[in-house]
């Protein structure tokens, strides 16, 4: 394994260990979640990243870094072969955990109610780099295979319709936001990626 992955098992293994820290550790989890009062009244700005590296339970988790894993290390080899440099694809993932969140909290700015955690955001945005640069691969969900653009057209819809309707305490607009940033960052990195992926798009070869 070539040193084009290690940055993607670095951040799924900082994020196993300190999610795995703070099962057993309240007093950490409650350090680390993003709660929005501590960020404006203690001006603990360093929430807006630590929530990602947490999560709420062992299957939140285990989700999460699966689909890391299977994209990741992907997209980072694209952003190093694009680039040239290694520091593209952790400066990508770690913009996307903030970004990601900020629609939420300023929502949510004022509200001691609210709590948010998990890399969700941040897996979206590699998600939906893969889906701009390959929309006819196959992906498996649930076991299924599934065109990675039909996949993405659902979860957009999907998520849209649970942001506004609620109740299930997963916080669907931060996939929105990840999803949206994964692209815009792939565009801005290398423009002629969005004329790439309507060639791929116009032109389906399944697999």
């Amino acid at each position: 394994m070539g040193f084009q992955l290690s940055i993607n098992l670095i951040l799924i293994g900082g994020t196993c260990l300190v999610s795995w820290l703070a099962f057993n550790k309240p007093k950490l989890m409650e350090r680390l979640i993003l709660w929005p009062p501590a960020i404006e009244r203690d001006r603990q700005y360093e929430r807006l990243l630590t929530y990602g590296f947490i999560h709420a339970d062992f299957m939140h988790l285990l989700f999460n870094m699966i689909t890391l894993y299977f994209f990741g290390g992907l997209i980072e080899s694209v952003m190093i072969r694009l680039t040239g440099s290694i520091w593209t694809y952790p400066a990508f993932y770690l913009a996307a955990v903030a970004v990601s969140i900020l629609p939420s909290y300023f929502r949510n700015q004022k509200n001691p109610r609210y709590y948010s955690l998990g890399a969700s955001g941040a897996v979206s945005a590699v998600l939906f780099a893969y889906v701009l640069l390959a929309p006819w691969s196959m992906i498996l969900v649930f076991f299924i295979p599934v065109p990675a653009i039909l996949f993405a057209v659902f979860y957009v819809g999907y998520s849209i319709w649970m942001n506004h309707r609620g109740g299930d305490r997963i916080n669907h607009s931060a996939h929105l936001s990840g999803a949206a940033f994964g692209i815009l960052f792939m565009v801005a990195m290398r423009p002629e990626i969005l004329g790439h992926f309507w060639g791929m798009l116009l032109n389906p070869k399944f697999g």
